[in-house]
């Protein structure tokens, strides 16, 4: 099988755009992967498309439509490897034949084991050119959480906080606004946006009332889990005008509660019990990708010792508190620091002021 190496920069421009494009659908594909095709043709561009939301076309199928009866002769680029079998929609491989596209250049094979390899054997076999891995790592990294639900059957889970240079992530007093500046603030909004649904605690709805939004049109499913439903009955999270609200908790919690807010449209599951590995198989068969973590350390605890995290953003401001507050991520049982969870892959950038740190725990 061809590589990278088989790649010109011209390739490698144009897997770029496909990149471009892919993203366009941002927090719209579940449970399907953000895909983008370019068609070229004599070093110019004759059709581009992006796929847009399950049930819809794929990209291949925008961009072989936008370049017509050109096609023939051209080079298409994807991002990820052609389907070869038939879903809700047709087989991508089989129009990239019948459009007599000449060569195909895939970013990364398709993750599924069952599938992986065979759209481009089904190219290969008609005759069509295929180069596979230009830009790979940046085509896994756009669908991490995609390569994860396949091969997991479960939402790839990611842990985001703010913390002081002291790591704190509220005063003494409880008061959190605001630990980042603005420009960590809007990055998180576009991390919303990107994720399918966004999980808090119920001490977070108690404390901060917060609203988690993306402040777009695209945003994701607002989910609360508490055991008890203990939680204030005016809260910005019951206003389902603005995003649809998902509480989780146990059958006979709060049953007053429980029923104010079904009758404002608040989606109410129980599980017996309540936990965090619980929460993502449902979210699974609602055909999620990514699920955000936005709780407070006890259930960040709980969600990293039920495996339900694995990604770790950790934005870090320069201030300093002082005093005794609560930590980002509360008790995990650890006597020793060499029991420590190590996070691989790390990544450090500014933003504004502050630093984001990424990272992945270990499966």
């Amino acid at each position: 099988m061809e590589t990278h190496s088989e790649a010109s920069s011209f390739d490698i421009a144009m897997m770029q755009r496909c990149l471009e494009l892919a993203q366009q659908a941002l927090g719209q594909t579940a449970p399907n992967p953000l895909v983008g095709c370019v068609v070229v043709k004599a070093g110019q561009v004759i059709g581009e498309g992006f796929h847009p939301k399950a049930g819809e076309p794929h990209a291949e199928v925008f961009a072989l439509r936008r370049a017509g009866s050109e096609a023939a002769g051209a080079t298409l680029y994807v991002n990820l490897e052609p389907c070869s079998h038939y879903g809700r929609t047709p087989p991508c491989s089989e129009a990239v034949i019948a459009a007599g596209i000449r060569r195909v250049v895939v970013g990364m094979v398709d993750p599924n084991p069952q599938v992986a390899g065979k759209g481009i054997a089904r190219l290969r076999e008609h005759g069509i050119e295929v180069v596979v891995g230009v830009e790979a790592s940046a085509c896994q990294q756009l669908n991490e959480a995609f390569v994860f639900r396949i091969l997991h059957q479960r939402p790839f889970g990611i842990l985001k906080y703010a913390m002081t240079l002291d790591g704190k992530i509220a005063a003494s007093s409880g008061h959190s606004a605001w630990v980042t500046g603005t420009a960590a603030r809007s990055h998180v909004h576009t991390l919303r946006r990107a994720c399918d649904a966004v999980i808090v605690g119920g001490n977070t709805v108690r404390q901060d009332n917060p609203l988690l939004t993306s402040r777009t049109s695209v945003t994701p499913l607002r989910v609360v889990l508490s055991r008890s439903l203990d939680l204030p009955t005016e809260a910005q999270l019951w206003d389902t005008s603005v995003a649809p609200t998902l509480v989780c908790t146990e059958p006979e919690a709060n049953l007053p509660l429980q029923a104010q807010l079904k009758a404002q449209g608040v989606e109410i599951q129980h599980f017996s019990p309540l936990t965090p590995a619980a929460v993502m198989a449902h979210l699974y068969t609602r055909g999620c990708l990514s699920v955000l973590w936005e709780c407070g350390g006890t259930l960040a605890a709980a969600a990293i010792a039920d495996g339900a995290v694995q990604k770790v953003l950790a934005f870090i401001a320069p201030k300093i508190i002082g005093g005794v507050a609560a930590s980002p991520i509360g008790e995990l049982g650890f006597a020793k620091m060499t029991q420590a969870l190590q996070l691989k892959r790390t990544h450090w950038e500014a933003i504004g002021d502050d630093l984001l740190l990424q990272g992945y725990l270990e499966e």
